[in-house]
């Protein structure tokens, strides 16, 4: 049974993924970076996700990111850093959503509702605990434009960072390598198993492993199925994953989270709505929710 933090906080999550994930599908963010000289859609990816960390090595990007196969990274990082710094995808980035959000939330973008979001996001993010949340930290100590869709967003994204870092806490600490993580997501029917493989990089050889070691611990059957067992330790993994998120938000309070969430929802249906982000998607977010 989840407390009362960790479900708002999974909620934030739920309803705030959407206005972020417009970052990695609108056709605005490669426009910008194919304008600064990078190289396809992974290198756009990896240098504007990165970027907030600085012109890291790509042993960073993956022990970060945590479940991109190391070649894959390598494909990208260093390589972006000498077409732009950092700093210019950064812009880059913000420059795209800006756009992108435009777009899709129409007049809604100058909406009460966005700037409530906004202001309340904000806070989350000034009053949060980010202690041992490196991409968190990052993209919270980023100073966006002052347009609220904007503050909105990288407020998203910082909370969504925290999120991924405290995932990313939760694996390491079951014993749950990169490849692994991977296999229970799409065993659990949250992630489409070929786009998921193919979108990290992974080996079928490497797959096949992953598969192997889960069906060792008893977290999946033979043919690859999830399962009580395994189902179990997935949840266990979630619930952990909340209950480290759940201080990105204590600060504002259990109604203040709740006044968020009702702000975002619209915003989020109305991108969902658009087509722009899958529903099915690799981050593994249910859409709709299931509150």
């Amino acid at each position: 049974m989840r407390s009362e933090a960790e479900r708002t906080a999974r909620l934030v999550w739920q309803f705030g993924e959407p206005v972020h994930a417009v970052t990695y599908f609108a056709p605005e963010t490669r426009a910008a970076t194919d304008a600064l000289g990078l190289k396809g859609g992974w290198m756009s990816y990896f240098g504007c996700r990165a970027a907030p960390l600085g012109a890291v090595p790509p042993t960073v990007v993956t022990a970060t990111f945590y479940n991109f196969r190391p070649s894959m990274v390598e494909r990208a990082i260093p390589d972006a850093w000498s077409y732009a710094s950092p700093e210019e995808l950064v812009d880059a980035r913000w420059s795209a959503v800006d756009r992108a959000l435009q777009r899709l939330l129409g007049d809604e973008v100058a909406s009460s509702k966005v700037r409530t979001a906004a202001e309340l996001g904000r806070a989350a993010v000034e009053s949060g605990n980010f202690d041992g949340r490196l991409m968190g930290r990052a993209n919270a100590s980023l100073a966006p434009p002052a347009e609220p869709h904007l503050v909105l967003w990288q407020a998203l994204t910082a909370l969504r960072e925290h999120r991924g870092d405290g995932h990313v806490i939760t694996l390491v600490s079951h014993g749950v390598k990169p490849c692994e993580a991977l296999v229970l997501q799409t065993a659990t029917g949250r992630s489409p198993e070929e786009t998921m493989q193919a979108n990290r990089g992974w080996t079928d050889e490497e797959w096949g492993a992953a598969k192997d070691a889960l069906t060792e611990r008893g977290w999946l059957d033979d043919a690859g199925a999830i399962t009580p067992d395994g189902a179990a330790a997935r949840d266990e993994i979630e619930r952990e994953t909340d209950r480290l998120a759940a201080t990105a938000v204590a600060g504002l309070g259990p109604d203040r989270t709740m006044e968020l969430v009702d702000a975002l929802r619209p915003l989020a249906e109305r991108v969902m709505d658009a087509g722009e982000v899958p529903s099915a998607n690799n981050m593994g977010v249910p859409w709709p929710p299931q509150e």
